[in-house]
């Protein structure tokens, strides 16, 4: 049964005693609201860490001005229980006043290609926010690995480049996405969409899905891929396409032609709901 505790110092005691049995450390940053997609990290993480934390805390600094914080779903009765079923030693929730105390000045950014492209012209001071609260969720935990879906996979590249450059001594580590049985992939933002929206919704995969399919029989130009995922985007009346891109799956640096591994990725509203997704095409 998952422990749920709400200050740093409680984190660091239960830590503390884990690592006094010889136990590994991993840790699950998530913004509640939890989904299968979550419970399979949790999993992950359970595989391979004696004591697996996950932090349920949504990061203000992660919302720019006029986005959902104040609607984004938050039932932490549930999420922890959801969390004990999946095997997750502690959750650490905090109030907003412990992550960010009066007088808080201090931000970690990264800078440069990673944040310039994708959600970081439409979300101004998210990625910003992003690794300032996992900074400090390491700093509080200090697990020894720490797991984050594929889904979000600009936010994996961000933070994997803010801990080779602050030296964290950790591991990060990624999990493929979770899907439903139609392909949309799993988002705690899916419960805004209404009964057509959700069926709209499924577009996005399925573009996607096709272009990776033209990759697989031997499309090679990055045009003609991004084309035809964005024609399909088009088709449904009730999705507004953010950008649909193909970039590096390293660096995020545009390509023309995919002789390397790629990613393609895309972000649109449906409804409310602002949704992204993406998938690998990786070369043989």
């Amino acid at each position: 049964m998952s422990d749920l505790v709400r200050t740093e110092k409680d984190v660091r005691r239960a830590v503390a005693a884990a690592r006094g049995q010889g136990k590994s450390v991993g840790l699950v940053p998530t913004m509640g609201a939890l989904h299968e997609g979550h419970l399979a990290v949790f999993e992950r993480a359970r595989q391979e860490c004696g004591y697996v934390v996950a932090s349920i805390f949504v990061n203000p600094t992660q919302f720019p001005p006029g986005t959902d914080f104040e609607t984004y779903p938050r039932d932490l009765e549930s999420d922890v229980k959801r969390a004990q079923s999946a095997g997750v030693d502690l959750v650490f929730s905090p109030s907003v006043e412990e992550m960010y105390p009066p007088g808080d000045r201090t931000f970690v950014e990264v800078t440069g290609p990673l944040v310039e492209c994708l959600c970081g012209p439409h979300r101004p001071g998210h990625f910003r926010g992003l690794t300032t609260v996992c900074a400090r969720l390491f700093n509080i935990v200090q697990p020894d690995r720490a797991y984050f879906g594929e889904k979000d996979y600009q936010q994996l590249l961000i933070i994997k480049q803010m801990v080779r450059d602050l030296h964290f001594p950790l591991e990060i580590i990624r999990v493929a996405t979770v899907r439903e049985p139609d392909g949309l992939a799993m988002s705690s933002r899916n419960r805004y969409l209404d009964p057509r929206e959700r069926e709209a919704a499924r577009v996005l995969s399925q573009a996607l899905f096709e272009a990776r399919d033209r990759f697989t029989s031997g499309e090679r130009n990055a045009d003609s891929l991004v084309d035809a995922a964005t024609r399909a985007v088009a088709a449904e009346p009730l999705v507004s396409l953010q950008y649909l891109e193909l970039r590096d799956a390293a660096t995020l640096e545009e390509l023309h032609e995919v002789g390397r591994p790629a990613l393609l990725a895309v972000a649109a509203f449906v409804g409310e709901a602002r949704l992204i997704d993406n998938v690998l095409l990786v070369p043989r």
